[in-house]
């Protein structure tokens, strides 16, 4: 078995604010190690078959790694907006805001820009055992965004094997927001090998195809016979080199689906037919992010592994890509007079 992050690792004076790791357990064994350097899961320990707990996220084993190594967003809260927003551009109310491009050669904006909420020390109050809670004041013009943003984000490890995440949010003027997790998945708990043999099924009729900057085309299409309908189980390798144009610009699967249904639904579950461990995924966003960590390019991570292409997947719950751009998809915008709340719930299980 690996062992658990050592918290000296991660603790570290940083602009005036304390970077620190919390340890979340349940009373079934599960653990979960939290750092509020972006609300990053750096170490997520679940059972095989046999009952033995192994580390099943991707990420480093300190500090220093994930300030000065490449940004892949290992187990990050995103935000102001997760995904990418054509352009950095965008009108509300006939008000055009720009932003920082940082994605696609400078052409678009993605996961709230280089400072986004991945790089922000949050502020952390351990409630409980299993229970962390982070907040931030994103202030007015933080990467170009209009409005003083109040967020909270909890994290909960239930007695139910669940990782319940809940986010909630205030304004002072109207702006636009889209939270969501980066969590890099290997069900093996063998992070130096691939997930193509994991067992996937999304709960999607449809996806939202995209252009050669992987920006939406404003289009909502049925999944049905291509290689991106998950509507049954299918292994992840099956067609991820499959002869398609939505395969061949993503360099593998990197999409939003639509998810089936309304409220708290499933919106995907996955198997790995080694470890028998399970994987699935609730939320209550309209659209899921399926990544099949395309780009990650000989990355040295934990326990001296090596991470990659296909190393790991995320399922990043989301409302869709560039929608404040896109007038038919649903809206993303928030008003002072309202509350912002999402939820999303990652259970784990073994297959016996």
């Amino acid at each position: 078995m690996k062992e658990s992050m050592d918290l000296k690792k991660f603790d570290l004076e940083y602009y005036s604010k304390r970077i620190q790791l919390f340890t979340l357990n349940n009373s079934e064994g599960l653990e979960i190690q939290i750092t509020n350097f972006g609300g990053r899961i750096v170490s997520l320990f679940t059972p095989d078959k046999n009952g033995i707990l192994e580390d099943i996220v991707l990420g480093y084993d300190n500090i220093d790694d994930y300030l000065n190594k490449e940004e892949v967003f290992f187990g990050a809260i995103i935000g102001r907006y997760g995904n990418r927003i054509a352009h950095g551009k965008f009108n509300i109310d006939n008000l055009e805001y720009t932003l920082e491009t940082n994605s696609e050669n400078s052409k678009n904006h993605l996961h709230g820009g280089t400072n986004g909420f991945h790089n922000v020390v949050w502020d952390a109050k351990q409630v409980s055992k299993t229970q962390l809670e982070l907040s931030h004041l994103s202030k007015e013009n933080e990467a170009g965004y209009p409005g003083n943003l109040e967020v909270t984000v909890l994290y909960e490890l239930t007695d139910l094997n669940e990782l319940k995440i809940t986010y909630s949010a205030t304004t002072d003027k109207k702006t636009i927001l889209n939270l969501t997790h980066h969590s890099y998945f290997n069900l093996t708990g063998k992070q130096n090998s691939n997930i193509l043999k994991h067992h996937i099924k999304i709960y999607a009729s449809n996806f939202t195809p995209i252009n050669n900057l992987m920006i939406p085309t404003g289009k909502i299409e049925s999944v049905t016979n291509s290689p991106l309908e998950f509507k049954t189980f299918q292994t992840i390798g099956s067609r991820i080199n499959a002869d398609d144009d939505q395969i061949e610009k993503a360099h593998g699967y990197d999409h939003n689906y639509v998810i089936d249904g309304s409220g708290l639904k499933k919106a995907a579950d996955v198997y790995d037919p080694i470890s028998k461990r399970t994987l699935e995924v609730f939320t209550t966003e309209p659209g899921v992010q399926f990544y099949t960590g395309n780009h990650l390019n000989n990355i040295k991570g934990k326990y001296n592994d090596t991470y990659h292409a296909n190393a790991a997947f995320c399922l990043e719950p989301q409302h869709f890509p560039d929608s404040p751009n896109q007038p038919h998809f649903p809206s993303t915008i928030i008003k002072p007079e309202e509350t912002y709340n999402s939820t999303t719930i990652y259970k784990f299980g073994v297959k016996i």
